[in-house]
């Protein structure tokens, strides 16, 4: 019984050390306040890749079209990826003049292709005229002042790299509040890693970055066999050519809106389609750091397992499910009071086991697994 306390206590030293740097270093990040003289005068593309987004693609460029930035400092560049449904035909007829289509089949010479998204994004910036790049999902919405607050910080801070907030939209059944719980403790991380300058994740539905800092890190080459890593393995390489370029732009005047998986099989798919990525990173402390939460979850899972077969396992599965979900808890309060979700931390203790079950089968077949995307199986 001593090994397992003591693997136990390891683990829960180890998390809680965890959780309250990350805690401190949210709390330590700055609320970006911008100016109200500020004038706008950097020219900003905005892309988005598409894939069978009919449902979605007006909601986004509208939301985009009402934008309180000079129509004339901004142009948008939907890359539709072998849609078949009318997502190019809908953002061929939609009724703003800076809003351009490509047509991906129309510029690939090869067809095979192990990540079209991130050829998507390279054509894209081939061909825009902005300065400053900035992506986003066809499946977002983006509030009317969120062009005027990264233009100001980039032009006070002049970052290279520029991660900013994404959240879903929680709807209320449970399957949707997990998602939404999930995303938001990812969301907490990513601000206070790349505060710390400890680049960890980011989210493609809501980056910025300057034209010459892709070009000067080479864009996607030595990562375009990847499937996934459009954004954080961008952002890695970004770092190594500018050290000091990445911030995190924290406003909650710039949160992005995304969806949340419609099924359990797609939250796999893209769940999975995440992990795919923890090998590729060249800094050995983000492996650390995958490495313990993901074997603290393991270990969960393990002694829930045992627990059936002796007392005395089971006693110590519940005092690190509590530990683990306490712990949890205190690092999220401040980062759902940001994101105005406080009412989803209720629901927090029940999802739980499904985070513990779901975090060991995902890193797992995002290591040795393959998985669906878009219609399409990615190794």
């Amino acid at each position: 019984m001593w090994p397992f306390f003591t693997i136990t206590s390891l683990l829960i030293t180890a998390y809680l050390v965890l959780l309250l740097y990350y805690r401190q270093c949210w709390l330590n990040a700055p609320v970006f306040i911008r100016s109200q003289n500020f004038i706008p005068s950097v020219k900003i593309s905005i892309i988005i890749p598409a894939r069978n987004e009919a449902q979605n693609i007006n909601a986004c460029l509208s939301s985009i079209a009402n934008q309180s930035y000079p129509v004339s400092l901004f142009e948008v560049i939907v890359v539709d990826d072998h849609s078949t449904d009318e997502t190019a035909a809908l953002v061929s007829i939609f009724p703003a003049q800076n809003i351009r289509l490509l047509r991906l089949k129309d510029l690939l010479a090869d067809d095979q292709l192990n990540s079209y998204k991130k050829k998507a994004i390279e054509m894209a910036i081939t061909s825009s005229t902005g300065e400053l790049i900035i992506t986003t999902d066809a499946d977002c919405t983006v509030p009317p002042n969120w062009l005027l607050y990264i233009a100001a910080f980039y032009e006070n801070q002049q970052p290279s790299f520029i991660v900013m907030p994404v959240s879903y939209q929680a709807g209320h059944n449970f399957f949707q509040i997990f998602q939404a719980l999930d995303f938001m403790a990812l969301q907490g991380i990513t601000g206070a890693a790349v505060h710390k300058n400890f680049h960890s994740m980011c989210n493609g539905a809501n980056l910025a970055y300057t034209k010459k800092a892709f070009m000067d890190a080479g864009g996607f080459t030595g990562i375009d066999d990847i499937a996934s890593g459009d954004d954080m393995l961008l952002m890695h390489k970004i770092y190594l050519k500018h050290p000091q370029g990445i911030s995190f732009l924290k406003s909650g005047e710039l949160i992005v809106q995304t969806k949340p998986m419609s099924s359990v099989k797609d939250f796999f798919n893209q769940r999975i389609r995440w992990a795919s990525k923890a090998g590729k990173y060249g800094d050995k402390r983000i492996t650390l750091v995958l490495l313990l939460v993901y074997f603290l979850n393991c270990w969960c899972l393990a002694l829930g397992i045992a627990s059936f077969f002796n007392i005395a396992i089971f006693y110590l599965f519940l005092v690190l499910l509590a530990g683990k979900t306490i712990m949890e808890l205190f690092f999220l309060f401040p980062v759902a009071a940001f994101f105005r979700n406080q009412h989803l931390l209720w629901w927090f203790p029940l999802a739980q086991p499904f985070h513990i079950i779901y975090t060991v089968i995902a890193g797992w077949l995002g290591k040795f697994g393959s998985y669906q995307w878009k219609g399409r199986k990615v190794k």
